[in-house]
């Protein structure tokens, strides 16, 4: 109770280090989030819209991805980001950008795998139509994705929930180094093995709060776009 109490404290005199690990974990997630969806949503709708030969492995393979261990993609993204590694160049290992880009790795089978089913369910419903205009293979993807773009919220949100609450690969790439890499989970796992449960415990609340005032307003918007459709 008294560790509960002290965790509100926290959050309700705006601790500085509670909201800068907060802010720093939104930019990660977000743009983990908005860079899988460049990649992933293409994907998907060409995995649900083309034929081509070696497709039903491929789709096969973003199923079985959407299951891939944290730690294993934490390794093979540092031994790619790594000095020895093919990326080490850049010099992004123990950054916020070598942490986007595990937590993107994460995702975009997340999102490929859902866009996929999403884009085929509605393919059935336009297929006659689509084909009557004679839209060519560009026109279909962007059509379907945009008029699916409510329902695909559930797969960003899939995939922002997934990059949210991911703490292994974000640790082994990004070293959970304090003011600098340090996040809302690599926080809690680190400040509940010092002992410090109020900080452990206002980082919990906030990352709840966040998760579920997302998931409304995207549930929301879903509800209002089909108001206005009728």
């Amino acid at each position: 109770m008294l560790d509960g109490a002290s965790a509100w404290q926290l959050i309700m005199s705006g601790d500085a280090t509670l909201f800068a690990i907060v802010r720093l974990s939104l930019a990660i997630s977000l743009s983990a989030v908005a860079l899988a969806a460049v990649i992933g949503l293409p994907l998907g709708a060409l995995l649900a819209l083309m034929r081509f030969p070696g497709r039903n492995a491929i789709v096969v393979l973003v199923n079985a991805f959407m299951g891939l261990p944290p730690v294993v993609v934490g390794l093979a993204v540092y031994l790619l980001l790594s000095r020895s590694g093919p990326l080490g160049e850049f010099g992004i290992l123990f950054t916020p950008g070598a942490m986007v880009i595990a937590q993107a790795v994460l995702i975009v089978p997340i999102i490929a795998a859902l866009t996929r089913q999403t884009i085929e369910d509605l393919w059935t419903e336009y297929r006659d139509e689509l084909s009557a205009m004679d839209v060519g293979p560009f026109g279909r993807i962007t059509t379907l994705l945009w008029d699916a773009r409510f329902s695909l919220l559930t797969a960003l949100l899939a995939g922002f929930g997934r990059a949210a609450a991911e703490v292994g690969a974000v640790m082994i790439v990004g070293g959970n180094i304090d003011g600098f890499t340090r996040t809302m989970t690599t926080a809690i796992a680190l400040e509940t093995s010092k002992g410090n449960l109020p900080l452990a415990l206002g980082l919990g609340l906030i990352l709840v709060t966040i998760v579920l005032a997302i998931n409304a307003a995207a549930w929301g918007a879903r509800v209002w776009s089909e108001r206005q459709a009728g």
